[in-house]
């Protein structure tokens, strides 16, 4: 059965049409001058886009959620905004490790990696055991999808216990001296939603902002920066 979907004729009952058409449809509609803006007003650096804008997207994939047999097949497309609807259509409940592993091999932009984290991962039965192993990898993308899942933790899993984030603490403490910028501001923002979200943990987190505080190693010192800053405010 056909059926207009956010303006994106679809096939409701196949996976794999409803993406071929969901894909066309993304095709024709792109836009060079928003493709362009991608890297120069947001950092996305992908040769895999074609220029549709965020609201857009989730517009596209509001009719759709929960599918995961779509999510899967958006993703295998490859294409940037594919993938972003992806990410908000997909039910959580069916995302398993060999998925979660699969797709961050795919990682290719931080945009996507914080998309697929925050809307997706962190809610996935599996988002714990993936924290660890993602943020000790040496790959750019897949270690800033440790600490964005940690992130993403912090400020959404209302039910792990504080225990769970204090051993997260560890994973940047090893980790900060990592040059790559995209790294860093992960670890940055990860402990900042510790701070905010885990008021028992900020004596643990004190001391570690302190003590990194205190390296001498220049990557080192920026994760924990803005950390310093706000503890230090009355």
């Amino acid at each position: 059965m056909l059926e207009e979907a956010s303006g994106f004729e679809t096939m409701t009952d196949d996976p794999e049409a409803t993406a071929a058409a969901i894909v066309k449809g993304l095709h024709d509609e792109g836009d060079p001058v928003v493709r362009a803006e991608l890297g120069r007003r947001y950092g996305i650096h992908t040769d895999r886009a074609v220029g549709i804008t965020m609201a857009r997207m989730k517009a596209i994939a509001a009719p759709h959620r929960p599918n995961h047999g779509l999510a899967l097949a958006l993703w295998a497309s490859g294409l940037y905004e594919a993938r972003t609807i992806a990410a908000h259509i997909d039910d959580p409940e069916l995302v398993d490790v060999d998925q979660m592993n699969d797709w961050c091999s795919d990682f290719d932009n931080w945009a996507l990696v914080d998309t697929v984290c925050f809307t997706l991962f962190d809610k996935a039965p599996a988002a714990w055991s993936m924290v660890e192993p993602w943020a000790n990898n040496d790959g750019e993308f897949t270690k800033r999808a440790g600490f964005a899942l940690l992130w993403a933790l912090a400020l959404h899993d209302k039910s792990a216990d504080d225990e769970r984030f204090g051993n997260a603490l560890a994973l940047i403490d090893a980790n900060a001296s990592d040059p790559r910028h995209l790294v860093g501001k992960a670890q940055t923002m990860a402990l900042r939603a510790i701070v905010h979200k885990r008021p028992k943990l900020l004596t643990e987190v004190d001391a570690i902002v302190r003590r990194l505080a205190a390296s001498d190693d220049a990557p080192t010192r920026r994760v924990v920066r803005p950390i310093a800053r706000m503890l230090a405010q009355p």
